[in-house]
Parts: structure tokens; C-alpha cells; sequence
């Protein structure tokens, strides 16, 4: 009886051994779980300011693209007033060469009317 009752000692010795390290191996395995959910929140928050912060920069985007299109169409608009208005200077100097041309030339007819004038006179 004495040798059963060693046995089942020793076997109850070896159990609450067993028992012991699993419930310190279970604190240590709930605190590295609560250490696990501390962190996926952490990656939760930080998801959550990524994905705020990619939206503003998309709006931000979103609003550049537009101001540059409406830049560049007012650019292509001040291109052509700048081409019509050069074709116009253009088309004034040409304007006044001739007009230059005729002025030189009714002052020349003018000299010689008055010419013609004082020797009638003589």
C-alpha cells in the first residue's frame, strides 16, 4: 500500500509541476496576447491617419490637376491673343511703311506742284 501510495504522491507531485508551469505559461501567454492587441491597435490608429492622410493628398491632387488644366487653358487663350496681337503690330507696321511710302510721296507731288506754281508766277 505504501509503494501505491508513493506512486500516486510522485504522479500527483509530477501533475501539479505540470500545472503550475502551464498557468505561468498561460500569464506569460496572456500578457504577450494583450501585448499583441496593444500593438494592433497601435497599427490600427496608425491605418486609420495613413489612410485620412492619403485621402487629403488625393483631394489635394485632385484640386492641383484641376488648377493646372485651367492654367493651361488660360495659357493656350494668352498664347493666341499674344499671336493675334504680334499678327496685328504686324499688320500696323506694315500699315504705316506704306503710309510712310505715300506721305513721302505726296510731299515729293506737293514740291513739285509748288514748283510748277512759282514758275507760273515768274
Amino acid at each position: 500500500f505504501t509503494l501505491f501510495l508513493g506512486f500516486i504522491i510522485d504522479r500527483m507531485h509530477h501533475y501539479l509541476t505540470k500545472l503550475i508551469r502551464l498557468r505561468s505559461n498561460a500569464g506569460s501567454s496572456k500578457e504577450e496576447v494583450e501585448q499583441l492587441q496593444k500593438e494592433k491597435m497601435q497599427l490600427k490608429d496608425k491605418e486609420e491617419k495613413a489612410s485620412k492622410e492619403l485621402k487629403r493628398l488625393q483631394e489635394e491632387i485632385s484640386t492641383l490637376s484641376v488648377n493646372l488644366k485651367k492654367l493651361k487653358s488660360e495659357c493656350e487663350q494668352k498664347d493666341k491673343q499674344l499671336e493675334t496681337a504680334d499678327a496685328h503690330v504686324i499688320a500696323l507696321q506694315k500699315q504705316s511703311a506704306d503710309l510712310l511710302l505715300e506721305y513721302d510721296r505726296l510731299l515729293e507731288d506737293n514740291q513739285n506742284l509748288q514748283k510748277q506754281a512759282q514758275g507760273y508766277k515768274s
